[in-house]
């Protein structure tokens, strides 16, 4: 028995490879978008000193003039959060988040705490209370 002989595709049958969404696509590919969302406020290039775990806390509501952005991220502070689940929320690079964060601590809708440092070691007296929980149990 012989195996069916398969026809050949001209390269113009192959279908197109689906494109991405709009929404869905990488950083590189919208750079023109990231500079309208961080406007052109930034003349002298000063940026508030925050790093990927900076707790960023909303002081108060965004005014009607604010940018949506800039609102995401006042709406999302009414906890504490750090900046880097904050560039994961919004979808947006550091970058982008030190430029908006920077205008919304000038602005003073924002305030910047350091994260909150524990121990390096945890106390004695906790470990052997657990330890002699532990034993009784």
């Amino acid at each position: 028995m012989t195996p069916p002989k398969r026809q050949r595709r001209s390269p113009e049958a192959v279908p197109p490879e689906p494109s991405e969404p709009a929404g869905e696509q990488g950083e590189g590919s919208q750079p023109e978008r990231l500079y309208i969302i961080t406007g052109q406020g930034d003349e002298d290039g000063a940026r508030a000193s925050i790093d990927l775990v900076t707790l960023i806390v909303a002081r108060a509501e965004p005014p009607p003039t604010t940018p949506p952005e800039q609102s995401a991220v006042i709406g999302l502070c009414t906890a504490p959060l750090s900046v880097a689940e904050l560039s994961a929320y919004l979808d947006l690079p550091f970058s982008v988040m030190s430029v908006l964060l920077t205008e919304l601590l000038a602005a003073e809708l924002v305030q910047a705490r350091a994260p909150i440092v524990r121990s390096a070691l945890p106390d004695r007296s906790l470990l052997e209370a657990v330890m002699h929980g532990l034993q009784k149990l």
